[in-house]
Parts: C-alpha cells; sequence; structure tokens
C-alpha cells in the first residue's frame, strides 16, 4: 500500500515538462476556468451563509450570557462546514465537466509514451457526450460513499485529541476519490464501468498517491486551483499507463514479416 502511494506522489515529478512537450495547455484552459470559477464560488457561499446557518444554531443557546461569542464561534463552524462541503463538491463537479478536455490529454500521453504497444482487450472509443456520462456517473457514485465516510469522520474529528486521527483519515478518503477520479480519464478509454471500479479498487494506494497531491494543491490559494487538473490528470495518466503495462494490458508490437520489408527495403 505505502509503496503504490509513494509511486502514485513520484508520477507528478516532471509533469511540466510532459504537458509542454505535448502542448497539452489548449486542453487544460476550460477545466481552469471551470475549477476557479468554482472554487471561487465556494469563497463566496462560505461568506455569504456562514452568518444564516449561524442564525440558526443560535437557537441551540439558550442562555443570554455568552451568545455573542457562541455566535462568532457558529460563524466560524458554519464557515468551515460550507467550505468542506464545497470541497468536496468541487473535485466531482470540475472532474465532470472537464471530462471531454482530459480524455484527449491521457490519449495523447499514451501514444507519446507506449506508441509501439497495443492493448490486449478491445479499445474503447467514446465521444464527448459518452465521457460527460461516464465521468457523470463514476463521480455521483464516488461523491455517495465519499460522502457515507467523510461525514461520520468529521463529526468524530471534533473530539478532542483524538479528533486529528478522524480528520486525517477524512482526508485520505478525500484524496482517494480525487485521485480515483483523475486515474478514470485513462481507464474509460479501456474499461467499461465495473471493470474500471474494480481496477482502482485493487490499487487503492496508486489512487491516494495521486489525490494526496491534488488535495494539498486545491488547499494553496489561486494557483492551485487553477493548477491542479494539469498536474494531477497527468500524472494520473502516467501512472495508470504504466501499471497498465506491468500487469500486461499493454504488450509490445511484435513486428511483422510485411512491416519488417518496409523498414528494410
Amino acid at each position: 500500500m505505502f509503496k503504490n502511494v509513494w509511486k502514485g506522489i513520484k508520477a507528478y515529478s516532471d509533469g511540466f515538462a510532459l504537458i509542454s512537450k505535448l502542448n497539452l495547455w489548449q486542453f487544460f484552459l476550460v477545466p481552469m476556468l471551470i475549477s476557479f470559477f468554482f472554487f471561487v464560488g465556494i469563497g463566496f457561499a462560505a461568506y455569504g451563509l456562514s452568518d444564516n446557518l449561524a442564525n440558526i444554531m443560535d437557537k441551540l443557546w439558550i442562555w443570554e450570557t455568552g451568545s455573542q461569542t457562541f455566535h462568532t464561534i457558529a460563524e466560524w463552524i458554519s464557515g468551515a462546514i460550507i467550505i468542506i462541503i464545497g470541497l468536496i463538491l468541487y473535485k466531482h463537479v470540475v472532474m465532470i465537466l472537464s471530462a471531454p478536455f482530459m480524455s484527449p490529454v491521457s490519449e495523447r500521453i499514451e501514444k507519446h509514451l507506449y506508441p509501439n504497444y497495443t492493448h490486449t482487450y478491445p479499445h474503447r472509443n467514446t465521444n464527448n457526450l459518452e465521457q460527460l456520462w461516464r465521468g457523470l456517473r463514476i463521480n455521483v457514485r464516488n461523491l455517495g460513499y465519499e460522502l457515507l465516510l467523510t461525514i461520520p469522520l468529521l463529526l468524530l474529528s471534533f473530539i478532542p485529541v483524538v479528533g486529528i486521527v478522524f480528520t486525517i483519515i477524512a482526508f485520505i478518503v478525500q484524496a482517494y476519490y480525487a485521485g480515483f477520479g483523475n486515474m478514470d480519464y485513462t481507464l474509460e478509454r479501456h474499461f467499461k464501468y465495473a471493470d474500471s471500479v474494480k481496477f482502482v479498487k485493487q490499487r487503492r494506494g496508486l489512487a491516494i498517491g495521486n489525490g494526496l497531491v491534488f488535495m494539498g494543491m486545491v488547499l494553496i490559494p489561486i494557483i492551485g486551483v487553477i493548477l491542479v487538473l494539469p498536474f494531477s490528470v497527468t500524472a494520473a495518466s502516467r501512472l495508470t499507463l504504466n501499471e497498465m503495462k506491468d500487469r500486461e494490458l499493454f504488450i509490445p508490437i511484435e513486428p511483422t514479416s510485411e512491416s519488417i520489408n518496409e523498414i528494410t527495403s
């Protein structure tokens, strides 16, 4: 597990060079704008709605003494809740809307890394609508599981001292599903829905490693949310393709007598 987590993190190395070499920035422009404006929307929601949510929470404090202090604390808690929910939604909404742009990125990386390899299974050709629908299915599924796991962990994180453990586990859960979504941009081209889910489940460490860097970048103001998709998707594509090769889902193309004659003639 830990070895795979490290592999997922290492896959980010030389990401900028690979993006520039293959001229991939053109595909990332729209996803970067989507990512930026959605993140800004989370900030405005936290600023505008935290007071409203705090007013509702004020009803829990029935005493006059300390009511203002309680309201201030409630505002901070409300803002944190909105930001956390927003970040959970952020990953999935941005990944769904970015699917038609990310699949060509993954395909270009595949052709660059493995030009002389073929697949040991049928290759799936999908259009933009199919890619969008696939992204919707995967991310709605992941969102459901993520909320089911994260909400109890966040509630447990308020327990003094030991709460930090549950916070870390919640962060790892977030990372896993972020990595899952990034890896599926490659998997959707090769596997059906159920097979992709099985592939990632068997390689949770890879998804977590990719997602840890993803989550870390999202926490960097402005620059992080703009660059997170280009670097995380490039890393996930390389990571997933290498894993497929190691599992012999890619095999070298054996030269035929005709191709040999063409080369020597």
